[in-house]
């Protein structure tokens, strides 16, 4: 067995024999309409018996907004759950900047009332599952934004890594990206991701996000969610909703 799967496995079962065992969520990022890999996405977290947060842009750039098919394929999977993905995921930054859609560069009133308008659309197409629940495209979002959201009627915001401080609203982050975005634009080592989600146990974290993109999947990362899916399991890692967290947050 490699180290750090051997270390991943060791730190949840250390976490599990002491009662607090690591509780794990799963986002899957760009979610639109059916496709092959959302259904082999489905197929995955279904055959663990695992729930699963989809980020769906309700209205993607140069698409067809999201609209009743994907609700139509959703029906019957209980464990899955709907949040907005921004509106349109468009970048509005400037050529030197990193990718962002709810950036400063136009007034937080209008980026405020498109994700209004984005949520409304999730909520009428995913009734049951649609959470109240912001998922920024690429992680970003300005700070006036993220002080609107509340007012706009998001609960909470899930972005990357560990909060630094309190904000305006809750957080629900994800901690692991599977994805070298900056390199092969494949699966990351599978060792060093089991490394990360050992560090993330060996921590007082209340849970670790797991982040994740179906649509840009190959071989190398169906084969890893799939052992990771059933390895966290068996390790004691307890697997829970979004729509859980957000209700703890609210108390």
């Amino acid at each position: 067995m490699d180290e750090g799967k051997r270390r991943a496995i060791e730190a949840l079962s250390a976490r599990a024999a002491a009662g607090r065992p690591l509780r794990l969520w799963w986002r899957d990022d760009d979610a639109v309409a059916p496709s092959a890999p959302l259904d082999r996405l489905l197929d995955l977290v279904a055959g663990h018996g695992l729930p699963l947060t989809l980020a769906v842009i309700p209205a993607p750039e140069g698409a067809a907004p999201s609209g009743p098919a994907l609700a139509e394929r959703l029906a019957g999977e209980a464990g899955v759950r709907v949040a907005p993905h921004g509106y349109s995921h468009a970048n509005h930054a400037g050529p030197q900047e990193k990718k962002c859609e709810l950036g400063p560069a136009r007034p937080a009133e209008s980026v405020l009332e498109e994700l209004a308008r984005g949520h409304a659309q999730l909520r009428a197409l995913h009734p049951e599952r649609c959470l109240a629940l912001l998922v920024p495209p690429w992680n970003r979002i300005a700070p006036a934004v993220r002080a609107g959201l509340g007012a706009a009627g998001f609960k909470a915001l899930s972005t990357f890594g560990v909060p630094k401080g309190q904000g305006p609203v809750a957080q629900i982050n994800t901690h692991l990206d599977i994805m070298d975005w900056h390199g092969t634009r494949s699966l990351r080592a599978p060792d060093t991701l089991w490394r990360d989600l050992a560090a993330l146990a060996q921590t007082d974290l209340p849970y670790a996000g797991l982040l994740t993109h179906h649509l840009v999947h190959d071989a190398a990362c169906w084969a890893f969610l799939e052992e990771f899916a059933a390895l966290t399991t068996q390790a004691g890692a307890q697997w829970v909703g979004a729509e859980r967290l957000l209700a703890e947050l609210e108390g």
